[in-house]
């Protein structure tokens, strides 16, 4: 039995600190139409997100059709703003345990992203589900799974983005990206 997972990174944002409230710029609002109407053709069978905004914002109009899930929200770089965001990725990507003060490993970002994979893939087997979710966590659990999805992938991951992943049981068979259609 087939279940399907449609990693969606969330659209184009205004940027803020608040992470959790943090909305989508105009261009994001547009996109995350085009988003919502592309994952409505797949007939998905549920709406899983991460509980910041942004990211329900993408894949749904009305927040009560999304079911909140903590561990899909974006990873944690540090307690603090780092001043040198790329070189503080360059940092984390290269050595997977190293983390920030306050922050989070790859290692131990990517285990929170694969327990969350695991627990919706027992809970809806066999269907199609939505993951609202952030760049940096959707490509440390999806490289769980695929090698692929890595630190250059993550690099060049557009805003909004769609990947499904399809799985027997909890194995891993196959990801396919799917392009918004604009």
């Amino acid at each position: 039995m087939h279940t399907t997972l449609y990693f969606v990174r969330h659209a184009h944002t205004i940027y803020t600190p608040d992470e959790r409230n943090r909305t989508l710029s105009e261009q994001g609002y547009t996109d995350a139409k085009i988003v919502q109407r592309q994952l409505a053709a797949e007939q998905l069978d549920a709406y899983i997100s991460s509980p910041y905004r942004r990211a329900w914002e993408t894949i749904v109009a009305d927040p009560s059709a999304a079911v909140f899930d903590e561990r899909l929200r974006e990873r944690q770089i540090a307690s603090y703003p780092v001043e040198d965001f790329q070189g503080a990725m360059d940092r984390l990507w290269s050595e997977e345990t190293y983390q920030f003060p306050g922050g989070e490993s790859n290692m131990t970002a990517r285990k929170r992203g694969v327990d969350a994979c695991q627990d919706i893939l027992a809970a809806y087997a066999g269907k199609r589900v939505a993951i609202g979710t952030h760049g940096n966590l959707m490509a440390l659990t999806m490289g769980h799974y695929d090698k692929r999805f890595d630190y250059a992938f993550w690099k060049q991951l557009p805003m909004p983005a769609i990947w499904k992943l399809t799985f027997d049981g909890s194995h891993y068979i196959q990801a396919e990206f799917l392009r918004i259609k604009k």
